[in-house]
């Protein structure tokens, strides 16, 4: 049995909404995952914490010294993965990895991230989350922080508020949306429900470096209701006000939940500001911790609890404006060990906490091994729901449920990764190959001090011998750099990472280091 493509390109027409109709009357009669044929299917909510480090929550580091006892009592629920990854090492492009299912650097966004003000990045015809989520019958939703772009109005390259915003995540399949645009030290700071500005700037906010070291924020238009201490809280208050109206509807919801923190601003608050004893990084953290705990509560509470899929990790690995001296003095290291940090192509940049927990379906208390990236959220979701795979969406998708419930591993044998000034990595079991003389971003040496210090131009690295990325044994091993070479060039090429038809990437990609020639 097979049903109409779930991509689209507009969600106003009436015959869009009848073939969603029949898509998820069909998934959820016809398609249910073997492995639990005759049960309901499970809500689902994904949180993504903003920079966020391995070592920041204990469930992923036995040295965290930031108190996370909800985390903790999740993954003591629940399974953690230890080996998981964002396919990149920055904001914009994971999150596009974990919504398509698709490496970002196949995306036309070669390097970097977007702004607050930046136009949409995803089409409308892109496979997504929320279209693969709706086409099976589930009500979608996505608050907090988008940054991948939407459509202002603009008039004389100024932004007029009153009128709708296009293109947001309504085109990628949620039903709804709340959220701000960038990162939110990022103008404008206007909440956008659905496409319509909740209230009109009243004048322009910032705050420098210099004024908080922690809380400084761009200047720009600020809305009347949008209070910068206050959007953490607000947006679980918002998430758990929209569990609970959805615990009493007649299908299952799938929640985007893509929070801010503890990215700067970092701003705690009361009673989590100084809570830490450490920096308000850490109390940032804590006050995170807290908020998963109310959502927790609010699935027991509304008698959902059981049949919840609740997936929590993080868009990369910590930032800098941690402040990493000192938390160091209080022996705490975000990256738990791994080098590199947010931005970087090393392990610190992109390997951060993957927590699943659905107590219908999995054991608690379990950690794995296995290798995992965001992207991989999308097949497991695709095969959850019984949803056949399309010839484009999860092009770079291996399913986890058999991780999930105790089975077999992944499928994934390999993974790419990425960092904010374009640098490639592939891995390989034990083995990475760095394609830079350098970090890729912003911890020492950066790009232009490697190549200067005369540096290979890339880096190979066994990380079952060397986790912390010391020893490069590129000169050592020419083969494994050609074999992990190979492998590389093959998967751009085939615009996929999984069995299927050959696609092309939205660019012409190129990997190799600038100047080097295969």
């Amino acid at each position: 049995m097979n049903c109409p493509s779930n991509r689209v390109t507009t969600e106003s027409t009436s015959s869009l909404r009848i073939t969603t109709a029949i898509c998820a009357c069909l998934f959820a009669s016809s398609f249910a995952s073997p492995l639990f044929a005759a049960e309901p299917l499970p809500n689902v909510i994904v949180v993504l914490a903003d920079d966020l480090g391995i070592g920041d929550v204990s469930p992923t580091n036995a040295n965290c010294k930031i108190k996370t006892p909800v985390l903790q009592q999740m993954a003591d629920e629940g399974l953690t993965f230890l080996d998981a990854h964002t396919p990149s090492s920055v904001c914009t492009p994971t999150r596009y990895g974990l919504l398509t299912g698709r490496y970002n650097w196949r995306s036309r966004l070669a390097k970097g991230v977007l702004s607050g003000t930046s136009e949409h990045l995803i089409p409308a015809d892109r496979p997504t989350l929320g279209h693969l989520m709706k086409a099976a019958g589930y009500q979608t939703a996505m608050i907090g922080k988008w940054h991948l772009g939407w459509d202002w109005h603009k008039e004389d390259g100024k932004i007029n508020f009153t009128k709708p915003v296009l293109n947001g995540p309504s085109i990628n399949g949620f039903d709804q949306y709340y959220g701000h645009c960038g990162s939110l030290d990022m103008p404008p700071y206007v909440w956008v429900d659905t496409g319509n500005v909740t209230a009109q700037p009243v004048g322009e906010e910032g705050v420098t470096k210099q004024q908080d070291r922690y809380g400084w924020y761009r200047k720009g238009p600020i809305g009347s209701d949008f209070k910068i201490d206050e959007v953490l809280p607000h947006l679980f208050d918002k998430s758990i006000s929209h569990i609970q109206t959805q615990a009493k509807a007649d299908k299952p919801f799938f929640l985007y939940l893509a929070l801010p923190a503890p990215h700067t601003p970092i701003v705690p608050v009361p009673p989590f500001k100084d809570a830490s004893g450490m920096n308000p990084y850490a109390d940032f953290v804590m006050q995170v911790d807290h908020h998963m705990g109310q959502l927790l509560s609010a699935l027991k509470e509304s008698g959902i609890d059981d049949n919840t899929l609740v997936i929590f990790t993080s868009d990369n690995g910590c930032s800098p404006e941690g402040n990493f001296p000192v938390l160091k003095e209080f022996g705490h290291d975000p990256s738990a060990g791994y080098r590199g940090h947010k931005a970087d192509i090393y392990e610190g940049g992109h390997r951060v906490p993957f927590i699943a927990r659905w107590p219908a379906r999995m054991s608690g208390g379990r950690t794995t091994e296995t290798l995992a990236c965001l992207t991989d959220i999308y097949a497991t979701l695709e095969e959850i729901t019984g949803s056949e795979r399309q010839s484009t969406g999860g092009e770079d998708s291996h399913s986890l449920l058999s991780t999930f419930v105790g089975k077999s591993g992944s499928e994934r044998t390999d993974l790419i990764s990425h960092s904010i000034g374009g640098s490639f990595a592939i891995r390989q079991g034990d083995w990475k190959l760095c394609l830079s003389a350098g970090s890729g971003g912003w911890s020492a040496p950066r790009e232009p001090a490697a190549k200067k210090q005369g540096l290979p131009a890339m880096q190979l690295y066994n990380l079952k011998t060397d986790p912390a990325e010391t020893k490069n044994l590129v000169e050592q091993e020419p083969e494994k750099v050609e074999e992990l070479l190979a492998l590389l060039a093959s998967q751009v090429v085939q615009g996929r990472c999984t069995p299927g038809d050959k696609i092309s990437n939205d660019r012409d990609v190129k990997f190799l280091p600038a100047g080097m020639k295969k």
